[in-house]
């Protein structure tokens, strides 16, 4: 669009809206109302969920608690790295996992270079977008989120939402009792940037690989399913 198209827009737009009061413009904009919610890939929520991690190009586990958690993670590094070291933050969510269980190794701080793992416990996880929301904090750095070759992101099944609104209503609920956090950061897989020739490349920036522990009472072959179903070629 060129500037003279741009400003006669603009133009147009003051014009339209001179003279009108502040409750007229607010009628008209609730008349207007609201775009309707996009269908779910499946009707239940973890599968749903599953499915769009999936289709982001992550990986998940599904457990029902957390030595089962802290397993699934012992043979995801294991099966990556021949070890079972990684890098967590302070949150005293993950330092009360039973990392005894399976052997984990964590160190809890904010990463450092040549350590290849790190952990995160999400807040929520939005199934419309299969994205996860991590808040930064001292105890939660940005730097195990945004660096790490592979990021691995702990959610429970009882913070999964709908959509992106419900996300943000259980996000502001809890800024009013908690304050602000220094970050709210959205993930929906692992990094990736595209060429001239419109060609993924993952882990240019950021995490290379992206892995979901998705934890809780979660329905018999939810992954499965999720699995089995057609994934989003776009």
């Amino acid at each position: 669009m060129s500037g003279s198209a741009r400003s006669e827009i603009f133009s147009r737009l003051r014009e339209a809206s001179r003279g009108e009061t502040e409750e007229n413009i607010q009628r008209e904009r609730l008349s207007l109302g609201s775009a309707p919610s996009p269908m779910p890939p499946t009707p239940e929520n973890c599968q749903a969920f599953i499915l769009n991690v999936l289709n982001n190009q992550g990986s998940v586990d599904c457990v029902s608690n957390r030595s089962e958690a802290v397993k699934a993670i012992a043979h995801y590094l294991y099966t990556h790295f021949h070890n079972y070291r990684l890098v967590a933050g302070n949150d005293p969510r993950l330092a009360a996992m039973p990392w005894r269980d399976a052997g984990v190794l964590p160190r809890f701080g904010s990463l450092e270079a040549g350590e290849p793992v790190a952990l995160s416990f999400a807040r929520l996880g939005v199934v419309e977008t299969g994205a996860v929301v991590t808040w930064t904090s001292k105890a939660n750095p940005a730097a195990n989120n945004f660096l790490p070759e592979h990021h691995i992101v702990l959610v429970d099944k009882n913070d999964l939402v709908p959509t992106m609104e419900q996300a943000w209503e259980r996000i502001n609920h809890a800024l009013e009792t908690t304050g602000r956090p220094r970050g709210i950061n959205f993930i929906a897989g692992p990094s990736s940037t595209a060429d001239i020739e419109g060609e993924l490349v993952y882990g240019a920036h950021g995490p290379h690989r992206w892995h979901v522990v998705l934890l809780g009472d979660i329905p018999v072959d939810a992954q499965n399913i999720a699995r089995a179903a057609p994934k989003d070629q776009s």
